[in-house]
């Protein structure tokens, strides 16, 4: 049986700017299941990144609940909510985040200083391709390089989950299936969950499962019996 990590039942969150109320995500309910790889999919608007916030306790919902291995995120005071993205989310951002005076190693270790239970930087600076260039800093580094040391950095603290928002958006088509395969090992060697977002639907058929949001709302799920090598997509 599929065990569940985390899981969102009739979740809503709505944004107040002055007298102007938006909607982004309404009754949304999912399942995500340990050792998963999962897409996101949907347009610009739709709902995706406010989502992913919501499950990577970087935001809280107006209405629902968020279960992480059945403990109700809801619940978490600031405090607890720390310590769960600190020990169980590894978050992946569209742009790097590097920061340009510290060499890939300094990046990746900088979260393992704050971690319980790490794994070893130059082990997983190897696994993203990136032994050779554990001294470089980040202006000597193309931007796929750059974020694989992101990769590194999210993984090397050992989390449950990865939560990686638009991972490929600022790289060109051949960088991009790098940046995937190396997601996709991750997923398959390490056993992580990983959780991508994007607008792309070409993405999604290397994974899993696919979850298609619109205004708001989940309005597919759509199980991939053979997902696809990250080196076929194209985009």
């Amino acid at each position: 049986m599929k065990k569940v990590l985390i899981s969102t039942e009739d979740l809503g969150k709505t944004y107040h700017m002055g007298e102007i109320s938006v909607e982004a995500l309404r009754d949304a309910t999912l399942e995500i299941y340990e050792g998963e790889f999962v897409v996101i999919l949907g347009p610009s608007g739709s709902g995706k990144s406010t989502l992913l916030n919501i499950i990577g306790g970087m935001d809280t919902p107006t209405m629902g609940k968020v279960l992480f291995k059945g403990q109700q995120l809801n619940d978490f005071d600031d405090n607890a909510l720390t310590r769960h993205r600190r020990e169980n989310i590894g978050f992946i951002f569209q742009f790097y985040n590097l920061l340009p005076n510290l060499t890939a190693r300094e990046n990746v270790e900088l979260v393992t200083d704050m971690s319980s239970d790490p794994l070893d930087v130059i082990e997983v600076l190897d696994k993203v391709g990136l032994k050779d260039r554990a001294d470089h800093f980040p202006s000597q580094m193309s931007g796929g390089e750059q974020q694989r040391v992101a990769v590194a950095r999210a993984v090397a603290k050992n989390p449950e989950m990865l939560l990686c928002d638009e991972p490929t958006g600022a790289l060109d088509n051949a960088t991009g299936r790098v940046v995937l395969r190396v997601l996709k090992e991750i997923n398959e060697s390490l056993g992580k969950t990983v959780v991508v977002i994007t607008h792309n639907a070409v993405i999604a058929e290397m994974a899993n499962r696919v979850l298609y949001l619109s205004n708001g709302r989940i309005a597919n799920i759509r199980v991939i019996e053979n997902p696809i090598d990250p080196e076929r997509i194209e985009w």
